[in-house]
């Protein structure tokens, strides 16, 4: 079982004062990874993930709030066989895309170059963007 208050003790934050409210959660299967291992735990781990998908989501629209979740990716392991560009797949299952507005794909191009890829929005069609992490911030990508 999940303490909900212990997990809040270790949440570090910074507050920035501005006018735009964020909330984000860096990797958030990485939380419930830790407490629920297995396939014997998979239908209560998606249960606990839907629950708190829920309360962001209620935090979000009654605050005003955007929400930012990072996760992680793994090998799909039946991606050899459907000959898919890309053999990962996100941790967390339907219930993490469904609760997700946009979604975002980040990956590491050439040299420093990164490559950010909308794959799925109801305002934005599926598109890509390069750019780079320099010591003064995101910069467009050189070519």
């Amino acid at each position: 079982n999940v303490d909900h208050e212990a997990v809040l003790d270790n949440v570090l934050y910074a507050r920035a004062y501005t006018s735009k409210s964020f909330c984000i959660i860096d990797s958030i299967m990485a939380l419930f990874r830790v407490d629920f291992s297995g396939r014997g735990e998979l239908a209560e781990r998606q249960q606990k993930l839907a629950q708190m998908l829920s309360r962001l989501q209620k935090i979000s629209e009654e605050y005003n709030v955007a929400v930012f979740i990072t996760n992680q990716m793994t090998a799909d392991p039946g991606a050899g066989m459907t000959f898919q560009a890309d053999p990962k797949k996100p941790i967390g299952g339907h219930i993490l895309a469904h609760a997700s507005t946009t979604r975002i794909s980040l990956r590491k191009g050439r040299g420093e170059m990164r490559i950010a890829k909308i794959f799925d929005s109801p305002e934005m069609p599926e598109n890509e963007a390069t750019f780079s992490i320099t010591p003064g911030g995101i910069a467009d990508a050189k070519e």
